[in-house]
């Protein structure tokens, strides 16, 4: 993944990937619900709570031409949360810390629940 780079009135600004994803990762946790990030594993098939430091695991981001990005986020979420009240709230939380603290556009976000926790 390339360095994310926009610019504003005050110059140019690049961000590495893992900040840019962590930033992301962040606003999604930050939605009541998530229990964090999820990562399946490649050797067990098990998907695995990312740790904070870790969270960006869980997120890919595309880079379009236009200079827009689309989001795909993977979340274990806690038991009993309603779903689509949830995604909602995640994908307009993402959209709006990522263009607030950016300014790069966000043509959609992907929520996956990879796992619920009952804990």
């Amino acid at each position: 993944m390339n360095m994310v780079r926009f610019q504003n009135n005050s110059g140019n600004i690049s961000l590495s990937p893992e900040v840019f994803t962590t930033l992301v990762g962040e606003a999604a946790t930050s939605c009541f619900g998530v229990k964090g990030m999820a990562m399946r594993s490649v050797t067990d098939g098990l998907v695995h709570l990312l740790k904070r430091e870790s969270m960006h695991k869980g997120v890919y981001i595309k880079y379009s031409e236009s200079s827009s990005v689309s989001i795909e986020l993977h979340i274990i979420v806690d038991d009993g949360v309603n779903l689509p009240a949830l995604c909602r709230s995640i994908i307009s939380e993402v959209r709006y810390k990522v263009s607030e603290a950016t300014g790069v556009t966000v043509e959609r976000v992907d929520v996956f629940v990879d796992s619920i926790s009952k804990d």
